[in-house]
């Protein structure tokens, strides 16, 4: 998240306004729900995770061991298992 100065983005009447409630306070302003953006999908994450999950089970498929692909990923075998599951459906 980034700051933003108020006086460069609100009325000064507003500000005033805001003053008389939280003056010198940090205050946050949530977004609008429907530009609100779920979990990863900002930086990438959500893409990364789900692009590694598929070559996960690409790799499974293809014969490679959970034990081998919990090593090559540094995750847990259960970890691989949930993956392998989810991909499935």
């Amino acid at each position: 998240m980034k700051y933003k100065k108020a006086g460069d983005v609100l009325p000064k009447d507003l500000i005033q306004l805001i003053q008389d409630y939280v003056d010198g306070d940090y205050l946050y302003i949530p977004r609008k729900r429907e530009n609100k953006l779920s979990w990863g999908e900002k930086n990438g994450t959500r893409k990364a995770l789900n692009d590694r999950d598929r070559c996960i089970y690409h790799n499974y498929l293809n014969g490679a061991a959970k034990s081998q692909l919990a090593a090559e990923n540094h995750l847990s075998i259960k970890s691989i298992e949930r993956i392998i599951y989810k991909q499935k459906e």
